[in-house]
């Protein structure tokens, strides 16, 4: 069954370990502008929230790659193909939650691939925001708590700007 990420926007406190571990894990360096994950913050209106991508049951990204390098993997993530990714950004701009960025070394799109199911992010948040979620009806429920809170944040970061 597949899995993805979750994160409780409540337990988050923006310390960004999350995307020094991934970056460590996927560049072995410390540089939260290479990590998957991505913590927005917003200090007038005291909003923290992180960004991954959701392993969508129907992906833009994927549809909108015109080179086929998102494509899914024997677990059933969809990961990016270095190989194949000509870095034009569709993937970027199709995703709606944010969750694929161009990686600003390689210049080549990026995004969460679970850690081969042992995700970094998730082993270094301390305050427990982030989970391992399967992608049965109560992890879809959570899935879609999540981004509807997440949404609603956004859009007050949008507003207040």
């Amino acid at each position: 069954m597949k899995s993805f990420i979750a994160i409780d926007l409540g337990k988050c406190t923006g310390c960004r370990n999350c995307e020094l571990a991934c970056s460590v894990r996927h560049t072995s360096t410390f540089n939260p502008q290479r990590s998957r994950i991505k913590v927005i913050r917003d200090e007038q209106l005291d909003l923290i929230v992180p960004v991954v991508c959701l392993q969508c049951e129907h992906p833009l990204c994927k549809e909108a790659c015109p080179t086929g390098a998102l494509d899914y993997n024997e677990s059933g993530v969809l990961n990016v193909d270095d190989s194949k990714c000509i870095g034009c950004g569709n993937c970027v701009t199709a995703c709606i939650y944010g969750g694929i960025v161009l990686e600003p070394v390689s210049r080549k799109a990026i995004k969460c691939d679970l850690c081969n199911g042992d995700p970094a992010c998730i082993k270094a948040c301390e305050y427990k925001a982030i989970s391992l979620v399967r992608s049965d009806h109560e992890g879809r429920s959570i899935r879609k708590r999540g981004i509807e809170k997440a949404i609603e944040a956004l859009g007050m970061i949008k507003e207040a700007h």
